[in-house]
């Protein structure tokens, strides 16, 4: 195959594909997350993250659909399972993942995301009118305790949700991993 004549060929998307949703899921879980939490005051971390989610969430429900449509045997064997009863095995299993993998995306991006910024602005309104950050040393009003509840609740549900992702993606990996031909 001529060097530019790969461009063509969809397994490159694929992978380039897989890498973003892994590498950006990994960095903003276990790097980027972590350190803004650290190293900024409340206020802007929160600020960052209602930035900074929409398009991480956006980015996990697209890049799927990406991998599906460039889906180095074809978006429709991927989707079928293939025609023949031997491959169509072999398709189910990346089928499955690359679904999961849009599922957790889309999840939170359409549904748990938003329902986090509601409560955060809910909450930023609450400690207007009790004149007391949702983060403060109790006691807090039955308000703000319901709000603060209600935000952990979404923000685990949230977590969990992006740990099946990851999970998802690095079986995911492996499946890969399995149709690489190994030059020496």
């Amino acid at each position: 195959m001529s060097s530019l004549s790969c461009l063509r060929n969809p397994a490159g998307y694929h992978i380039l594909s897989y890498g973003t949703l892994i590498g950006s899921t990994l960095f903003q879980s276990f790097i980027n997350g972590i350190v803004a939490f650290r190293v900024l005051p409340r206020a802007q971390f929160s600020t960052l993250q209602k930035n900074i989610f929409p398009i991480y969430f956006a980015l996990q429900t697209i890049a799927p659909l990406c991998m599906i449509a460039t889906y180095p045997a074809g978006w429709r064997a991927l989707v079928s399972g293939s025609t023949s009863a031997a491959s169509a095995s072999s398709h189910r299993l990346p089928f499955y993942l690359i679904s999961t993998l849009f599922l957790t995306g889309a999840v939170n991006f359409l549904f748990i995301g938003p329902a986090t910024t509601q409560v955060m602005q809910e909450r930023k309104k609450q400690e207007t009118r009790d004149g007391k950050k949702s983060y403060d040393k109790g006691p807090h009003s039955s308000e703000m305790e319901a709000l603060n509840r209600k935000f952990g609740m979404l923000h685990g549900v949230s977590s969990l949700v992006n740990l099946v992702g990851i999970m998802g993606m690095v079986w995911y990996a492996f499946v890969l991993g399995e149709g690489l031909d190994v030059v020496v």
